[in-house]
């Protein structure tokens, strides 16, 4: 198996997709309802966590290296 760095801010991106479409497969199923505005704050939100971190882990490499 190939080693690859790992890349935090792709891990928080990932996450917070994730939960939108968890959010949304809930309110598909009728299990709670989900207001249609959610979605954006919670992607946008995560994407703008995402590229901090992204920002915070290749600095914090760049410095070690």
């Amino acid at each position: 198996m190939l080693r690859h760095e790992f890349q935090p801010g792709r891990l928080v991106a990932g996450l917070a997709l994730t939960v939108a479409g968890i959010l949304y497969a809930g309110d598909a199923a009728d299990l709670w309802h989900t207001p249609w505005f959610t979605a954006i704050p919670l992607v946008v939100g995560g994407l703008c966590l995402a590229g901090a971190v992204g920002v915070a882990g290749h600095a914090i490499r760049r410095r070690r290296g």
